[in-house]
């Protein structure tokens, strides 16, 4: 219930912040029109048209907030949270294709040769565009990363631009005003290239977190250390995050404990270590795997230890967990973690010959782990 309030607050700053957005940029982009036709500026008929844009971003942002908050179904238990990082995408394209339609129109406005006509009142109006575009930029990124939402981060790196495109807008009227200099269509295609570098940024970090991204450090290792606190569990291994909107993030993991523990005794650990990390990291762990640590014979220890000795030597194997060894059946079994290196597979292969070769009455039975989180 806690989660779902939550959800449901962020969806709300989400859509208020929006509608905020809405109103300012169909306000600026009437004044601004006006003032483009009447001073025959293509720069401000432009940002006008900009601005049209970015309230298509808000608009654009509301829905996906909308869909992403709906409730998880037959078809998608895990929710609909990724839609947002798909609005972020839609977000960047218009903001791409907005900075190659200011580039062809700066082009044309410095083949035709044309001279703009600026009043006081123009220069004013300009202005105060460029503080509530800067204004508006920086409440949309702060509010964006404090509740974690891309499309508002990318609406207001969208209003940034479109406040340093009316600075740059107004710069270039001063020196008209003063030396008869018209530099407006060259400031705006050196401006529409910048706005198209940072729409292809933009673009490529949402689509990096649509493919899955690796966790951040200080997450993944927090997770680890409140698992660890919990009385009974020796190790933290194979902690993956599985990404599914900001807020939902679900995670797996294995846990180290003592060979001796009875089942109604592991059962009250994996709770205690659900309802932990979830209260303190409000991260889901779906699923939690058991590795016992032999306990009951100390020849364990020297075979543990000749085993780390010859994977230490491999500077591409990072760890080796879930160590179990089995005098009867003749098993040795553990997990080793290999870096993502070209040569992995024959890296892990090479190692296991070298255990074999050092117990070679022994059966091993290894698992390839990959490095998914710190």
């Amino acid at each position: 219930m806690a989660e779902q309030n939550s959800a449901k607050e962020r969806g709300k700053i989400i859509i208020r912040t929006s509608i905020i957005g809405i109103v300012v940029n169909i306000l600026l982009a009437g004044f601004k029109m006006v003032v483009g036709l009447i001073s025959g500026s293509i720069a401000i008929v432009l940002d006008a048209v900009n601005n049209l844009s970015d309230a298509l971003s808000s608009v654009i942002t509301i829905v996906g907030t909308a869909l992403a908050g709906k409730a998880p179904d037959r078809k998608h238990p895990y929710g609909y949270g990724r839609i947002e990082y798909l609005s972020a995408m839609i977000i960047s394209v218009i903001v791409l294709y907005a900075g190659i339609t200011s580039l062809v129109e700066s082009i044309k406005a410095i083949l035709a040769h044309e001279n703009p006509e600026y009043s006081v009142t123009t220069l004013v109006i300009i202005a105060v565009a460029v503080i509530v575009k800067l204004g508006l930029g920086t409440f949309f990124i702060g509010t964006g990363k404090k509740i974690r939402s891309e499309s508002l981060v990318a609406s207001g790196t969208d209003a940034r631009f479109d406040a340093i495109i009316s600075l740059s807008t107004l710069v270039a009227a001063i020196i008209f005003v003063f030396t008869g200099v018209s530099l407006e269509a060259y400031l705006g295609a050196i401006i529409s290239l910048f706005l198209i570098k940072t729409a292809l940024e933009m673009l490529r970090n949402t689509l990096s977190q649509i493919l899955g991204e690796r966790i951040d450090s200080s997450v993944s290792k927090a997770v680890k250390k409140t698992i660890l606190s919990v009385d009974g569990v020796i190790g933290a291994y194979d902690l993956i995050f599985s990404d599914y909107g900001p807020d939902r993030v679900m995670a797996s993991v294995h846990i180290e404990i003592p060979d001796t523990f009875t089942a109604d005794k592991i059962d009250v650990i994996t709770r205690r270590i659900q309802e932990d990390v979830f209260a303190e990291h409000n991260v889901m762990l779906v699923s939690i795997g058991i590795y016992s640590v032999n306990t009951k014979d100390e020849k364990i220890a020297k075979v543990r230890n000749d085993v780390s000795k010859i994977l230490s030597a491999h500077d591409e194997i990072l760890q080796m967990h879930g160590f179990f060894v089995d005098f009867e059946r003749k098993n040795i079994r553990f997990d080793m973690v290999v870096d993502f290196a070209p040569d992995r597979k024959d890296v892990f292969e090479a190692a296991i010959s070298e255990v074999q070769e050092k117990y070679p009455d022994y059966n091993i039975v290894a698992n390839m782990d990959s490095d998914y989180s710190d």
